[in-house]
């Protein structure tokens, strides 16, 4: 099991009683390590006092489990309007959507394709390549990195999300800025 699992399963508790879905977890860096929390509302959002009130809740589980040895950063964060897709709800959420996948290994001689979300089939991304006629079928396992493109469209889509009514958070949980939440531990 890598550390990134181990984490998920420890967080995945605390994350799901506040509401939230967890997208990703990532570690970054060399001697001082950043760990990535992506995480969302079920409807795709996830304000900036949102970020902070996860970290919140988040930071005494994960200073208890001590589960990355020394210094790391915390950031908690939503997956912003160019999103990466990572789990298969993602590939079957944003059907229709514009994206770009890159492969782990070659089909016909590429690795990056272009193209529009088909859906799910039997657990393979259905994916509607630019210029292809057929829709190709690519295995997760196959997918190293993928996101959505950004489109005016999308942007619209999103920023009337962020505009829809929320759960009301306390005032000491409203924060300006972006959809990130840094802390240290």
């Amino acid at each position: 099991m890598t550390l990134e699992n181990r984490i998920a399963e420890l967080i995945t508790p605390v994350v799901t009683d506040l509401g939230f879905e967890l997208v990703r977890i990532r570690i970054t860096g060399g001697q001082t390590k950043t760990l990535q929390i992506m995480a969302e509302r079920p409807d795709h959002t996830m304000s900036a006092a949102e970020c902070a009130q996860l970290s919140r809740a988040l930071s005494p589980v994960l200073e208890e489990a001590d589960p990355i040895s020394g210094h790391y950063n915390l950031e908690v964060s939503s997956p912003g309007i160019d999103r990466p897709l990572v789990r298969e709800k993602d590939f079957a959420d944003w059907q229709g959507w514009p994206a770009k996948l890159e492969l782990n290994q070659l089909v016909e001689g590429r690795k990056r394709f272009k193209g529009v979300l088909a859906g799910i089939d039997e657990g393979k991304v259905a994916f509607d390549i630019d210029g292809e006629d057929e829709t190709a079928l690519f295995p997760m396992e196959w997918i190293a990195n993928a996101q959505l493109v950004l489109t005016d469209e999308l942007i619209k889509k999103t920023m009337k999300a962020d505009n829809d009514d929320r759960p009301n958070l306390s005032d000491q949980d409203d924060q300006q800025g972006d959809d990130a939440m840094e802390t240290s531990q």
